[in-house]
């Protein structure tokens, strides 16, 4: 099986399945989400991660939440379409396309009514039970968009992504930005895979990336899964690796980007930034245009998710190895400086410095 046939998120015969990727490499587990309360489990315990997966996540189970809603009025079953996204959306402060597809999802549902009432008021009638069963088919219909552009993106990102590399380099990745961090081909492994189809036979390093080991459990799952040359570090091994030459390009994904071109990724992937500035190796971030956001001016304005100090010491143990009571800090992300970053890969092409002037016109023509 290829792995670009690995979805994360799947709507089958109404059914929403999501990867259980706490449970890989071990297992492949799928399992079904029902309620709003599903949804917000499996993105908060990182059942479904990666921005873009989220994303689709989010998407679906909104629309998985509410379809079984009863309500008098169409008025009364939007506010409880409103809720149910507004608690969904508290699952995770970090990545921006949580919020940003379940205001996409909103926004369609809105349109679709004031249409309604501006045929109303022309004369046409629609009953409420009617306008209630045409909202439930925008939302679903507007889900599966989600899912659909964000795999034409992952693709667009890979071609746009290739052009920068050449045959036979090594290149680091740090987290998971691959296909089962998206709805397919991934967003920094795009080129690898496009790469691999085209025999360039890169070698690639993968962090193991602390403390969730999505390096380690994930992305040398799914390229090993491939057939490409994946060698597995651990996170402060990176820089013995770049000083040995054995690295010609650095890819990593995005959680949010925000309007000057600083990048919040996965915890650590500002030190391999710093330490690729170091070695002269250029550094590419891969950011599809729904996780740049133009209303947060600078990473410090970027909210942090800050996780249980348990995931540090005791998750992966038998028994914990650290003193009961030590206290921990433990955020899932930090922020990259712009400066760090060599070049922002869209898919609407690859943007270069100033980024806050260029990042704007991209995501205009969005």
């Amino acid at each position: 099986m290829k792995v670009f046939d690995i979805a994360p998120v799947k709507f089958v015969g109404g059914q929403l399945l999501i990867l259980d990727q706490t449970k890989l490499p071990g297992e492949e587990v799928y399992i079904e989400a029902i309620t709003k309360e599903d949804i917000w489990d499996a993105i908060y315990h990182l059942r479904v991660r990666g921005a873009p997966a989220i994303g689709v996540a989010a998407g679906w189970g909104l629309y998985i939440s509410v379809r079984g809603i009863e309500a008098e009025t169409a008025a009364e079953f939007a506010q409880k379409v409103r809720e149910t996204a507004g608690y969904i959306n508290s699952a995770r402060p970090t990545a921006v396309n949580l919020s940003w597809a379940l205001k996409r999802m909103l926004k369609v549902m809105d349109e679709y009514l004031a249409g309604c009432e501006e045929a109303i008021a022309l004369g046409d009638t629609l009953p409420e039970e009617r306008k209630i069963h045409w909202v439930k088919e925008v939302l679903r219909m507007e889900a599966e968009k989600i899912q659909k552009e964000d795999e034409d993106a992952c693709y667009a990102m890979g071609e746009y992504g290739l052009s920068l590399l050449k045959p036979g380099m090594g290149i680091l990745t740090h987290c998971n930005a691959g296909t089962i961090a998206t709805a397919k081909y991934g967003t920094c492994l795009a080129p690898i895979y496009l790469g691999q189809q085209q025999g360039y036979n890169f070698r690639v390093f993968a962090d193991e990336t602390r403390p969730l080991l999505q390096g380690a459990r994930l992305t040398s799952w799914e390229l090993h899964k491939s057939g490409v040359d994946v060698t597995l570090i651990c996170d402060n091994m990176a820089s013995s690796v770049m000083k040995k030459g054995w690295i010609d390009a650095v890819v990593v994904g995005c959680d949010r980007m925000a309007a000057n071109g600083d990048g919040a990724n996965k915890i650590g992937t500002s030190g391999v930034a710093i330490l690729a500035k170091e070695y002269g190796i250029p550094f590419y971030m891969y950011v599809p245009t729904s996780t740049i956001d133009l209303d947060t001016p600078t990473g410090d304005d970027i909210k942090i998710e800050e996780r249980k100090g348990e995931e540090i010491y005791r998750m992966w143990y038998e028994k914990p190895m650290a003193p009961e009571g030590v206290k921990t800090f433990n955020p899932a992300f930090d922020v990259t400086d712009n400066k760090y970053i060599t070049a922002v890969i869209t898919e609407k092409g690859i943007v270069y410095p100033p980024y806050d002037v260029n990042l704007r016109k991209i995501k205009e023509n969005d």
